[in-house]
């Protein structure tokens, strides 16, 4: 186990009506005035907007809005809410939506105390010291933004999608988590998240850092978990004990438990990135297709970690074979993909004529020459691996 510092200090509200409490938890960052970020109309539709505006009331907190924000969030919406902030006086930001709208939302608050161009700190060229604070008021549990860090933007100007990790300085005070706002989530929208949760354990469990027994197992859990709910909340999407199971899984998937003590990669994400990019598909059903094909091609390159995820996760028996085993727990992972109704192909994802060479060159310029933690690829690789989704 490699050394590691681990601090997790956004509050979760858990639980139904929890979104009544927005306001109180608003005025108790500090916040007197602030920018609301938010999605379609669904939120609007819902009443989930009047009961958070409410709420903002009561506590004596303005607002401005900024809606509209659609998924693969791009960079002209965050110039546009950073300049709304700086013109209104706001002084914190509150996201009320999935992670679309909260890493939005996320890079407002690091860009409107900077006196340069935000891209800076996805860029590499800034490292973030400060930023607004940020409270959520979650919708969609996928991306588990709410309790992590992290902000994916996509520049418009030659559609680069970038993930910016910081440790503390954009990670949401409070996040509000009422399972009952995501009953209404098309099924579709609801396999992509759990898909979403997965990958996020997988690139923290894929690993080369030896004697990480701990968070193997913690990681494994919240695996089996998700594994276990999903089919129950596909059937019954209003079952509340099966909403909160996979609300709280995607909140635990990417908060940094299961990522203690070990390397992680983030490879599968790179490569679902250059495809939601150029193509604009969905974030997590991208990843169902990207995942079982970064397995299958691990197999012949570095398998243990992979036939031990399949072991411990789907039950497969050990063969004594890793790489026979590798094979099986990928074609394990496609079929649960499966069975929740998503793509595992790219021509199920709407993809019908990928250009493979494009994905290649823009997946290298954005993460370097070679990348991959778990195992590096080069140009090589990297297109066989997407020749495995086809």
């Amino acid at each position: 186990m490699d050394n590691f510092s681990y601090c997790s200090p956004t509050r979760y509200v858990f639980g139904r009506g929890t979104e009544e409490q927005t306001g109180t938890l608003t005025a108790g960052m500090g916040c007197r005035k602030v920018l609301m970020v938010y999605g379609g109309g669904s939120a609007r539709r819902s009443g989930l907007l009047d009961r958070v505006e409410a709420s903002l009331r009561e506590a004596g907190v303005e607002w401005v809005e900024l809606g509209g924000i659609r998924p693969n969030p791009t960079d002209d919406r965050v110039y546009e809410g950073i300049e709304l902030c700086r013109r209104k006086g706001v002084d914190g930001v509150l996201a009320v939506g999935g992670g679309s709208v909260i890493d939005t939302a996320k890079a407002i608050a690091g860009g409107v105390p900077y006196d340069g161009d935000f891209w800076d700190f996805w860029a590499g060229k800034a490292v973030m010291q400060t930023a607004l604070p940020v409270g959520v008021v979650l919708t969609i549990p996928a991306a588990g933004s709410e309790g992590s860090g992290n902000s994916v933007i996509t520049k418009l100007d030659g559609m680069h999608k970038i993930s910016l990790r910081t440790d503390m300085a954009l990670r949401p005070r409070f996040a509000v988590m009422n399972p009952e706002l995501t009953f209404t989530l098309p099924p579709y929208q609801t396999a992509s998240g759990i898909a979403d949760m997965m990958a996020h354990i997988m690139e923290r469990y894929f690993t080369t850092t030896a004697e990480v027994e701990t968070t193997d197992r913690v990681a494994e859990g919240v695996l089996k978990a998700i594994i276990t709910e999903a089919p129950r909340v596909m059937a019954e999407p209003c079952n509340y004990q099966a909403r909160a199971n996979i609300m709280w899984a995607g909140t635990l998937a990417h908060n940094g438990i299961c990522g203690c003590g070990r390397r992680e990669d983030w490879t599968s994400h790179g490569l679902e990135h250059e495809l939601s990019a150029v193509y604009g598909v969905t974030h997590g059903a991208g990843l169902a297709v990207v995942f079982p094909a970064w397995m299958t091609f691990m197999a012949d390159h570095n398998p243990s970690k992979i036939a031990q995820f399949g072991h411990r996760v789907f039950g497969i028996p050990a063969t004594g074979d890793d790489r026979t085993d590798a094979l099986s727990a990928a074609d394990a992972l496609k079929a649960f993909f499966r069975s929740i109704c998503l793509p595992v192909t790219l021509r199920q994802l709407g993809v019908e004529h990928p250009d493979i060479p494009l994905l290649v060159k823009k997946f290298h310029e954005d993460k370097g020459l070679p990348f991959g933690p778990y195992h590096p690829l080069y140009p090589a690789d990297t297109e066989a691996v997407y020749r495995l989704m086809l």
